[in-house]
């Protein structure tokens, strides 16, 4: 049997994490970057170096700003970018996809997969297969190009398709290389289990002036905590959407210990302080980060919409929203996964889960 081949769309920290563990384990490999400036050392040596608690090396067959040459490489296309480029890296794609091609978001975030499939609705004959992930597979940090730092590796990471063929269908052709991915309940499950967008807003929205004064500290285990305890307040609403929609969430302090076996402690705190692919990870340098420019239109802006439409009160999510929006200056329901612009505002209850069931 031929070794897999598998396009990477994406050579940040999770891209490259992903593109030197596949290559590693003997995948074909293409890794595609829009600038080839931020990887021009691979693209010297075509090797990705990960050390921490994976000690491998990988050689990546094909490294290219291409966005064509990348997506004819492989039938296997993973995803692994901010999720407010998901969007616009389907509109690039959507050209040069073909019958049978599986689309892998990592992570989706919140409602992924739906903003993916209104792009290639427009091409309504074209058979791709598109899932996302509940969250990045693992915990790293690029130490320089080519050299990652692998802090953590999750045991267990949720997978869903469309429906559960999709799903199953999908699991069969990566179980072999990721054997981490299980099948989830369906969409509204990997959507709503978006823990990031639980975690990120409100430590750095807690943190924003240390984080302007340029003094760092460390984004789980310096919390506090009455931080904690907010956090798990928010998380309570999240948990109140899913079972309006018939899923039983895992709440925060129990998804600690789920996704990473080696933490330990009483409470969530404890937790936070104590999880070991967690430790060094420092917060971020602007308050323009990720963690609120993503996790709030991917994330809190489609929670906080499905909820309403369920009659779900969000106060502690909407806060965030608003805050945040006026902290940087950004209107994030503009672009952001509202239920307008996933195509979902005239939709009931029931014609969101059969929808995303």
């Amino acid at each position: 049997m031929n070794p897999p081949k598998i396009t990477i769309i994406g050579a940040g920290n999770g891209g490259q994490a992903m593109a030197g563990h596949c290559a590693a384990l003997g995948v074909h490999v293409c890794l595609y970057n829009r600038d080839m400036e931020h990887i021009f050392s691979i693209d010297q040596s075509h090797l990705i170096r990960l050390e921490g608690v994976l000690e491998e090396e990988g050689y990546i067959d094909l490294i290219t700003d291409d966005i064509k040459e990348a997506v004819e490489f492989s039938n296997i296309i993973l995803i692994v970018t901010t999720a407010t480029a998901h969007r616009n890296i389907a509109e690039q794609i959507l050209p040069y996809l073909k019958d049978g091609q599986i689309i892998i978001l990592n992570p989706g975030r919140t409602c992924g997969v739906l903003e993916i499939a209104n792009i290639l609705a427009k091409r309504p004959n074209l058979n791709i297969h598109i899932a996302e992930a509940q969250t990045l597979v693992y915990a790293c940090r690029i130490l320089s190009p080519g050299v990652v730092n692998i802090i953590g590796v999750k045991d267990r990471v949720m997978l869903s398709g469309r429906n559960m063929d999709e799903t199953e269908l999908i699991l069969n052709q990566i179980r072999s290389i990721f054997p981490c991915f299980i099948p989830a309940k369906n969409l509204i499950h990997t959507s709503l289990e978006n823990i990031g967008a639980i975690f990120h807003p409100a430590v750095v929205l807690f943190n924003a002036a240390t984080i302007e004064r340029n003094n760092p500290f460390y984004f789980y285990r310096d919390i506090t905590p009455n931080v904690a305890s907010f956090i798990q307040k928010l998380d309570e609403e999240r948990l109140n959407i899913g079972k309006a929609y018939g899923v039983n969430l895992m709440a925060v302090y129990d998804w600690m210990t789920y996704a990473y076996p080696g933490t330990w402690g009483n409470g969530l705190c404890e937790r936070m302080r104590n999880n070991p692919a967690y430790h060094d990870i420092l917060g971020p340098g602007s308050i323009f980060t990720r963690q609120l420019t993503e996790d709030i239109p991917t994330g809190l802006i489609p929670m906080s919409e499905l909820g309403k439409k369920v009659g779900i009160s969000t106060p502690l999510m909407d806060s965030i929203i608003i805050l945040s929006s006026a902290l940087l200056g950004i209107d994030f329901k503009w672009q952001g996964r509202t239920l307008e612009n996933l195509g979902l505002s005239h939709l009931e209850k029931d014609d969101i889960l059969n929808l995303l069931s």
